[in-house]
């Protein structure tokens, strides 16, 4: 028996949070061309085929089976776990495949503890595939793992647009529950310079055809995204499509230049100019205050400064909007300290250790904060450019 599945590279925070299931269907990006996105670059984009997914759910209800019939004698603890780790992983010979098998048991194993009720499929934009052979995907899926009860997946505004309202009220009724799409900005200047592949019409388009679908829908947007140069057309036009689309969750992902993306270099080139963190949190401010929607906004992402706004529109804008001006109210000196120590909390959470070289350095911008020095932000604000980026 096969008992291996594919797993891609990335998935929404709130399906790791979720525990969430994760199929892949397609591999990599089929647009690619995002000046901000390192992710899927020198990666050829490959639809994979039915039989091929159909055979990795039946990979996982078999792991499923298994874990069940051994959990139910030892029940589910490390002496239960480890007994499927060596039965799954004696016939290996090598350790690229027993990190494959130990993460398809993470997986699942997580999956289960936490109810067995979420999938997430995998990679960029699963709705580029057929419509006939998704259906027939998500209906397998749902009658092989019964207990599931959301199917989610990233997809591209300009791929939806493509399927007809009927297509996706009929994957709606096969079992696809939420599509995560990424607006990034609703500006039309941001997102040519961007490289986004799509208009401010054409994404409010997708998303109204999504909502009016039943499927709910999760709307990224890119605080920073803008740059120094854009940054109010892009805090107002993103909130003026937004509103227009009213979409079920509004998530912030606010920007951090990725060194390995196309970005990086318009950004050393100085043809992009980063936003300091105070602007970024200005920013997020105005496009809070222009929002006119229904939807719940998050802000569940490493990259964000303030987890805090987060909030059910309309009516916890006024407090959203009070948590945000009560760290712009703060004195210099202590935002510069509270930003270094919310940067550090979340580097710790990621990797579990800093380096001692980055340890020294965050302590000596401490003191240069404590004691006031004129070098004071200059250190800190590079430390906490070397902690954003680990988090990507």
């Amino acid at each position: 028996m096969n008992y291996s599945f594919e797993i891609g590279p990335v998935r929404p925070p709130n399906e790791g949070k979720d525990c969430s299931l994760l199929i892949r269907t397609t591999r990599n990006c089929p647009w690619n061309r995002c000046l901000f996105c390192p992710i899927y670059k020198n990666s050829k984009f490959e639809l994979r085929s039915v039989a091929d997914i159909k055979s990795d759910i039946k990979a996982v209800k078999w792991l499923t089976d298994r874990m069940v019939t051994i959990t139910k004698s030892k029940g589910l603890n490390s002496e239960a776990l480890d007994s499927l780790v060596r039965e799954l992983t004696a016939h290996l010979g090598d350790d690229a495949g027993e990190l494959a098998i130990l993460d398809n048991i993470n997986n699942v194993v997580n999956w289960l503890a936490s109810g067995a009720k979420t999938v997430f499929l995998q990679d960029a934009d699963t709705m580029v595939m057929k419509t006939p052979e998704l259906v027939e995907i998500l209906q397998y899926l749902k009658k092989a793992l019964p207990t599931v009860e959301r199917c989610s997946s990233y997809a591209r505004a300009k791929t939806c647009l493509k399927k007809t309202t009927a297509e996706l009220a009929e994957l709606h009724e096969a079992g696809l529950s939420r599509l995560h799409l990424g607006l990034e900005s609703g500006s039309d200047l941001v997102l040519e310079f961007m490289r986004k592949g799509v208009t401010q019409q054409q994404q409010v388009t997708a998303g109204q055809k999504i909502v009016g679908s039943g499927i709910s829908l999760s709307e990224y947007v890119m605080p920073g995204l803008g740059g120094r140069r854009w940054s109010e057309v892009h805090a107002l036009d993103s909130a003026k499509a937004l509103s227009a689309i009213n979409p079920d969750f509004i998530r912030l992902r606010s920007l951090i230049i990725a060194k390995n993306s196309p970005l990086y270099q318009r950004y050393q080139d100085g043809e992009f100019e980063e936003l300091s963190e105070d602007e970024t949190v200005s920013e997020i401010a105005l496009l809070v205050k222009n929002l006119d929607c229904n939807s719940y906004l998050i802000s569940d992402h490493a990259a964000n400064l303030l987890p805090e706004v987060n909030g059910q529109l309309p009516q916890d804008k006024d407090r959203i909007l009070a948590d945000i001006n009560r760290y712009r109210d703060r004195p210099p000196l202590e935002r510069l300290r509270f930003r270094l120590r919310r940067r550090l909390i979340t580097y710790h959470a990621i990797h579990g250790a800093i380096s001692k070289e980055i340890d020294t350095k965050v302590r000596l911008a401490f003191t240069e904060i404590s004691q006031e020095s004129p070098a004071a932000e200059s250190k800190t604000e590079e430390m906490i450019s070397v902690l954003k980026r680990g988090y990507i």
